[in-house]
Formats: structure tokens, C-alpha cells, sequence
């Protein structure tokens, strides 16, 4: 198991239209959570950039998720930019070209994960894209050639990462979006999903949340909740393994 703070594991995803409106929700979460994922909706508003900066300089870590896909030497050029800026993940599509010029590219402590199939995805939408194959394999085989190509790990859905873990190198990092709390599992466009317990237990690293948090009443009482299923599966996982 990859050695990382418990307190670490959880990603809030800053799924808001402004810089200011992501300030707040950090400041109301305060110290629950340590680690925030920004992504394309704030890059198209004003201060992304500075938001990244303000975010460093709340010593919070930084998962930049804009998914790049463009010819390597572009994606290259934006993962070397990017790593500047003191980004902690960020992540691009799992192309072969796209994933070895990019792991050429970073640097610093930006760590760079390979897109393995979307959770807004489901068996037909990949028919539609022409994967034949089972949604599992597509994302075994994405996250090997990440591994061969010297990405530092992928993104997969929880209902993968238990074959991925099975399969694959224990030093892959998984990062697993599509987590909902149990009282909030139903979402029309994350199609496969589950709760932070059972990807913890299935082998996932790290957990996005995102309007589970972000449109509670309560959003630290429930990052809190949160933090502690996170703490107490991944003690269990610990135990598991002994």
C-alpha cells in the first residue's frame, strides 16, 4: 500500500463557476481537507492561475484536472508549464505518444495520471467510441502502458481499481472519482460510482468528492464524515494485508 496521510486521501473537487467561490469553499472547509482538484469550469473563469498559487500558499496540495489531449509536443510543453506553477497531479488521456511525452515533461513534485476511461461512461457510450471490450480491460490495459510510459498513475473509477490492484504494479498511484456517500449514490452523469469505504477497500489511493461536499448543508461536517470512513477503511485495508 502506497504510504500516504490518511487526512490526504480525500480530493475536493472546487466544482464552482469563480476563483472567489472556490476561496470560500476552502475557507469553509478549513483544515477537513488538504487536498483540492480545479478543473475546466474555473479555467475558464478569471484567477485560475492565482487561485492555484493562493491554494499553495495555504499549503494545500493540487490536483490540476484539465485532461490534456492535443499532439504530444503541445502536452509536453503544458505538463512543463504547469509543473512550474507547483501543481501536485494533473492528468492527460491515456495515448501512448500523449502519456510518454508528458512523463518526459515533469517535474518537481507534479505527479502525472493517465485518464482511463471517464465515469460518466457506460457500456453503450464506449460501444459508441468503438471499445469493444470490457470496460475493465480497457482500463487494466490503459494503466499498464501509463506504467510503461512513466506516468506515475491513473484515474479509474472504483468498480476497476479492485482488478487494477490485483493486476497491476502496487506502485501505481489510483485516483478515483465517482465517489458518493451512501445516502447520495444517484447521479445521472457519473455512471459508475461508489462509496469512499468500498474504493478505499478496493485499492484506491485517493478520492474525488465533489457536490456531496460542496451542496450540503453542512459541507465540513461532511468532509469530516468523510475523512473518518476514508481513516477507518483504510486501517481496515492495512489489517487486510498483514
Amino acid at each position: 500500500m502506497n504510504t500516504i496521510p490518511s487526512a490526504d486521501r480525500l480530493i475536493v473537487a472546487l466544482d464552482v463557476p469563480t476563483a472567489d467561490a472556490a476561496r470560500a469553499q476552502v475557507n469553509t472547509l478549513g483544515d477537513a481537507v488538504r487536498f483540492y482538484k480545479i478543473g475546466m469550469e474555473l479555467l475558464m473563469a478569471p484567477g485560475f492561475f492565482e487561485l492555484l498559487e493562493w491554494l499553495k500558499v495555504q499549503d494545500r496540495k493540487v490536483f490540476v484536472d484539465l485532461k490534456f489531449f492535443d499532439i504530444p509536443e503541445t502536452v509536453a510543453r503544458a505538463v512543463r508549464n504547469l509543473a512550474e506553477r507547483g501543481a501536485d497531479f494533473c492528468t492527460i488521456h491515456g495515448n501512448q505518444s500523449i502519456m510518454e511525452a508528458a512523463a518526459k515533461a515533469k517535474s518537481g513534485t507534479l505527479k502525472v495520471l493517465a485518464v482511463t476511461a471517464l465515469t460518466s461512461l457506460d457500456r453503450g457510450d464506449l460501444n459508441d467510441l468503438g471499445f469493444a471490450c470490457d470496460v475493465a480491460d480497457l482500463v487494466l490495459s490503459r494503466a499498464r502502458r501509463a506504467l510503461a510510459a512513466g506516468c506515475d498513475g491513473v484515474v479509474s473509477s472504483g468498480l476497476e481499481v479492485e482488478r487494477l490492484r490485483r493486476e497491476a504494479p502496487r506502485e501505481l498511484i489510483c485516483v478515483t472519482p465517482g465517489i458518493r456517500p451512501v445516502e447520495n449514490r444517484v447521479e445521472a452523469d457519473q455512471k459508475r460510482i461508489m462509496t469512499p469505504a468500498a474504493a478505499i477497500a478496493a485499492g484506491a489511493d485517493y478520492l474525488v468528492v465533489g457536490r456531496p461536499i460542496r451542496d450540503a448543508a453542512d459541507p465540513r461536517a461532511i468532509a469530516l464524515a468523510i475523512q473518518a470512513e476514508i481513516a477507518a477503511a483504510v486501517q481496515a485495508r492495512a489489517g487486510n494485508t498483514l
